[in-house]
Order: structure tokens, then sequence, then C-alpha cells
């Protein structure tokens, strides 16, 4: 019986979730499997693993082949170097406390590289807040300042003789009461 090591998709759609299972090749996807030794989430940035790795390591060494998104996961993980680490102690190359010092070593520079891919990425997201804040904030000195401009009082000054003010009001009283009296004088026609 061939046994591989490969996805099995569950979620709901656009929302893909997958569990990482020990199945025999002629089953289907989704269908039977023999053991479930991790998950794998893409959805989240970065992607989410859950593995076991001694069951990975356990069954790598009895022979299950990962199918290629199952072997990346697994190198990604570590698991796979510690499958190399392990052959070469069965075959006595290297003792146990080497492997696992080795592996020990892989482990902190993997951590160590997360974490500054992780830092990178919150200044990334950080600095883009920031620009988008500081472009918005000069659209808004933009708008206000042409806001002020429109709404600010236009003052005409002119320089009028005070005699041509008085000959002014004086006209503008003549018309005005020329015309109250044309007024009156239709006022009665209408009725």
């Amino acid at each position: 019986m061939a046994v591989k090591i490969r996805l099995a998709r569950r979620g709901r759609k656009q929302k893909a979730i997958y569990d990482i299972v020990i199945a025999d090749a002629r089953a289907p996807r989704d269908g039977r499997f023999i053991e479930k030794i991790g998950s794998y989430n893409p959805g989240t940035n970065p992607s989410s693993v859950v593995l076991d790795t001694a069951k990975a390591v356990d069954w790598l060494l009895k022979g299950a082949q990962p199918t290629d998104t199952a072997r990346s996961i697994l190198h990604h993980e570590g698991v796979m170097l510690r499958k190399h680490l392990q052959v070469g102690v069965i075959k006595g190359a290297i003792g146990q406390d080497v492997a696992d010092a080795r592996f020990e070593e892989w482990k902190l520079s993997k951590t160590d590289r997360n974490v500054s891919a992780a830092d990178s990425l919150t200044q990334k997201l950080d600095t883009a807040k920031q620009s988008k804040l500081d472009a918005e904030r000069k659209v808004n000195e933009s708008r206000a300042e042409a806001i002020a401009k429109k709404n600010a009082p236009v003052v005409v000054e002119e320089e009028v003789a005070p005699e041509e003010v008085s000959d002014e009001v004086a006209a503008d009283e003549t018309a005005a009461d020329a015309s109250v009296a044309e007024d009156t004088n239709e006022a009665p026609a209408a009725e």
C-alpha cells in the first residue's frame, strides 16, 4: 500500500484550511485517511502551521511520500532536516546528541528569521499607514484653505467724496419717493 503525506481541504468557500494527513494514495483527497498529523492555514499572514513533527518524521522514516505542497510545508517546519539527521544517526555517521544540536541550531536561526520578517512586515505596514495619514492630512489642509478662500468676504474699498455720497443718497431717496407715489396711484386703479 502506497502511503502519502498530503493535504485534505476543509473550511468554507474562499476560506480554506487544510489538514496534513497520512493517507492511502488511492483514497479521495478529502476522504479516508490513516492519521492526522497537523493543519495548515494559508489565510493568515504569515501562513500558520500546526504540526506534530515527531509523527511526521516517524512516517517519513517508514516510507510515506509527501506531495509537493506537503513537502514544502514539512521542509519549512524542519521535518525534512530532522529526518535527514535521523537517517545519519541510524547509519552511525553522527551521534544523536550532534543531530539534536544541529537541529536546535537550525531552529534558533529559523526563529530569528521569522521574528525579523515579522518585524519588517509590521514596520512596512506602519510606514504605509503613516504615509496615508500624511497624504490625507495634506488633502484636508488644502480643502480647508480652499474653503477659507471661498468664504472670505470680499472687501472693496472705494474712496468716494462726501459730496457724491450725499448726491447719490438724495437721488436714491427721490427715486424711492417717486416709485412709492406711482404705487399709490396704481393701487386704486387696480380695484
